[in-house]
């Protein structure tokens, strides 16, 4: 290219990326090729960034403050990091508006860039960071949110937000060049309404299976306590709208606990730890309701019995990282039960190949967050999709040996219970720069329900949430494909 090509001073190559320009031209046959900027001047789109409402305003509340790493998978995580009071979140919410069908989509950071969700009803009460813009369809006749959404994640589109995202400072942004993105809208209005149809019926899915993980642990705590199905058959039997009235927005927060205080005698004190939270009685007395519905027993008597297996995995090294596109899975790269569908590392067959029979991952393997901070606890379920993967020291993999007993879908529910993971926050501990459960993950204890058909119920349940989750997310992935497609 020539000096004249150069715009606004920009020297850097990406940003004239030649094949960008190439699959838009020919796009333009079938497509309407409209910049963003150009389709906020026609007044068919509005965008804006969101504030910094300050640290000390983090942990005030449960009302979920929104930042780049609780966008995952096209949506918001279930358990937001930081939470807010209600006066902070007064505050901010007439001007930040964020309503069902608005977009929120990663603008400043590195790797995040780019990530975006779709708002949906259950999204209720919710205020985010300057380092995202929320997108609205102003006039959705011309442009439906469904499929400015799935045109967001095209190849196509995604390009070109990496070749607009500079450095700034210590972290990137993509700036006010966002509007420079061009957005390639079909032309066929039957294409656009089978695609919006199908996107629709998608998000509706998800939508649906993410209300169920966000409410479980209070559904699976009622189930425990009752030793019946009821409630879990309750609140399947809801719609939509009545399921936003119920699930209630919580954060991380939530799972240390409240504030209490006791005292014990030295004789107490285990492998000499004197950490209070250790000792917290409040979790003793309600393991021992429990105690008459279900059976108690520790993480480590189930592996002692081979019942279940668990070990960590490997670190590989940074010189391994971005090798090859077989996912290398850490702490971060999961989120709602499920692995991430663009993991941040990926390694070659060689790599792979090296660890791959010693980890031996496979379908129904559960992923658990060992080390970090906020997300220790924190744990997914492996599917066909990403058998082929290998994980890090950080994590756990937990495989059920005996299934008629204890199903690898209900050990998922009972880990994501709230006595489950309060016991795991007790037992988390500071090393060096960050946290870690370490080997006292064999201390927690796992209550399962005596009765069969409780332990059935709770089983088929969260299958059918993760299937249907994980078949709707393969559907939006092929349709943001369809919807940037030359249509001959």
């Amino acid at each position: 290219m020539n000096s004249k090509q150069i715009k606004n001073d920009i020297y850097i190559p990406k940003y004239y990326d030649p094949e960008i320009k190439d699959v838009l031209s020919e796009l333009s046959e079938s497509h309407n090729c409209i910049t963003v900027g150009e389709l906020v001047k026609k007044g068919i789109i509005e965008h804006s960034t969101g504030d910094e409402i300050g640290k000390s305003a983090y942990g005030t509340g449960d009302i979920p403050f929104v930042r780049t790493s609780d966008i995952s998978n096209w949506e918001i995580k279930t358990i937001p990091k930081q939470g807010v009071a209600r006066d902070i979140y007064d505050e901010y919410v007439e001007k930040q508006d964020v309503q069902e069908g608005d977009i929120l989509l990663v603008r400043d950071g590195t790797y995040l860039i780019g990530h975006n969700c779709f708002i949906t009803k259950l999204d209720k009460e919710i205020i985010y960071q300057s380092h995202i813009i929320k997108i609205r369809m102003k006039s959705t006749d011309e442009l439906e949110p469904e499929l400015f959404f799935l045109l967001l994640n095209s190849d196509i589109v995604q390009r070109q937000i990496r070749s607009v995202q500079f450095t700034a400072d210590i972290i990137d942004t993509i700036g006010q060049r966002f509007n420079e993105i061009i957005i390639p809208i079909p032309k066929s209005k039957k294409l656009r309404k089978e695609i919006v149809s199908s996107a629709q019926t998608a998000i509706k899915t998800r939508n649906t299976g993410k209300a169920f993980i966000k409410h479980s642990p209070k559904i699976i705590e009622e189930v425990l306590l009752t030793g019946t199905p009821e409630a879990v058959n309750k609140y399947k039997a809801l719609s939509i709208d009545e399921i936003a009235e119920v699930v209630s927005s919580d954060t991380v927060t939530l799972e240390f606990g409240g504030f209490n205080n006791f005292t014990i005698s030295s004789s107490s004190i285990e492998n000499n730890i004197l950490i209070p939270k250790y000792y917290d009685p409040s979790i003793k007395e309600e393991l021992e309701k429990l105690q008459e519905k279900c059976t108690l027993i520790s993480m480590g008597e189930l592996k002692k019995k081979n019942i279940i297996s668990y070990f960590t995995g490997d670190e590989i090294g940074k010189m391994a990282y971005g090798t090859g596109d077989i996912p290398f899975l850490r702490t971060s790269d999961f989120s709602n039960w499920e692995i991430k569908y663009n993991a941040k590392q990926g390694i070659s067959e060689d790599i792979y190949n090296e660890y791959a029979e010693k980890q031996d991952v496979k379908a129904e393997d559960i992923l658990l967050v060992r080390d970090g901070t906020y997300l220790i606890g924190t744990s997914c379920m492996i599917t066909t999709y990403n058998e082929k993967s290998l994980f890090c020291g950080g994590l756990y993999k937990i495989r059920s040996l005996e299934k008629q007993y204890l199903d690898p879908y209900l050990l998922l529910g009972l880990l994501n219970s709230y006595i489950v993971k309060r016991q795991i926050r007790t037992k988390q501990f500071t090393r060096d720069v960050i946290d870690t459960i370490g080997n006292r993950l064999d201390e927690v204890i796992i209550p399962i329900p005596n009765a069969e058909e409780t332990k059935q119920s709770i089983s088929d349940t969260i299958k059918e949430t993760i299937n249907s989750r994980i078949e709707a997310r393969q559907s939006i992935n092929e349709l943001a494909k369809e919807a940037s497609t030359i249509v001959k």
